[in-house]
């Protein structure tokens, strides 16, 4: 009766493990989908403003700050000091 029980639990938690890697998938999915179509009206057309223009280089610079290559420390102090300079200087 004791593993019965057991193996109910483990099946459960697969279950549960298992809706929940579909759920991460779908939003990373949903995610994807809504980076595209950022990325696709943000080339639209130019920068009508130093703030719309700053906006892009900061969103540049957050996907630059997810890479491999910005993980040292130094640049992601650099990436931060940029990213604060072009909030501070725009209106």
């Amino acid at each position: 009766m004791k593993l019965d029980t057991h193996r109910g639990m483990a099946a459960q938690k697969a279950t549960d493990l298992r809706r929940q890697l579909h759920e991460v998938a779908a939003d990373q999915a949903a995610l994807k989908q809504r980076q595209v179509e950022l990325e696709t009206f943000l080339q639209s057309a130019p920068a009508a403003t130093r703030a719309e223009a700053a906006e892009r280089a900061c969103y540049l610079l957050r996907l630059f700050a997810a890479t491999p290559e910005a993980q040292d420390p130094r640049r992601q102090k650099l990436i931060d000091s940029v990213i604060e300079d072009l909030k501070r200087l725009t209106p």
